[in-house]
């Protein structure tokens, strides 16, 4: 035999090798990703068997098409060249395959979660009302009543005993107290 023929075989065990290698363990690890995608068991491993057999047929189909060398070679030095050219180009074809599925898989599920979703994540407009402080000598309850260095103002929400009356001063939090409701737009 030449030195193209024994390419030939050197790169089809070493092409189907790699695939059937990187096909069983996407499989078998992919498993666990795919039932958090479908939230069916079932569902997952026909998935799964289905995306084994796309994945074994393009990647043998790339395989075989990409075998064929028109020029001659000559060394084997030449023929090291091309075997590597040809088991690198193998080797992208699996990755790019890989990330498509990932993504793909990844998009699915987050719509599936979007879906889930009860309602839209929504940004505060305002405060809510702080529950009345207790009457008498002793404070009870989840809200004190703060004592403060002479001179000092508390910062933050204040229970409704300590609450300034009159209107609210003008600024970032005019209008958001529990009297004012949310700002007006």
């Amino acid at each position: 035999m030449d030195t193209k023929v024994w390419m030939y075989l050197v790169y089809l065990a070493i092409s189907i090798g790699l695939t059937v290698w990187v096909a069983r363990a996407l499989s078998r690890n992919g498993l666990v990703f795919l039932e958090e995608v479908f939230a069916d068991e079932r569902l997952a491993k026909a998935v799964n068997s289905l995306l084994v057999v796309g994945f074994y047929l393009l990647n043998l189909g790339y395989v075989t098409v990409a075998m064929k060398h028109p020029d001659p070679v000559g060394s084997t030095a030449q023929a090291m060249e091309e075997l590597s050219l040809k088991i690198g180009l193998v080797l992208l074809v699996l990755g790019a395959l890989h990330f498509f599925n990932v993504f793909a898989l990844g998009r699915y599920r987050r719509g599936r979660l979007r879906q889930y979703a009860t309602h839209p994540p929504v940004a505060p407009v305002g405060r809510l009302p702080m529950p009345p402080a207790p009457r008498g000598p002793h404070p009870t309850g989840p809200y004190p009543t703060p004592t403060h260095p002479a001179g000092t103002q508390p910062v933050g929400p204040q229970p409704a005993a300590t609450q300034p009356t009159g209107p609210h001063p003008a600024g970032p939090g005019a209008g958001t107290g529990p009297v004012g409701g949310p700002p007006a737009r």
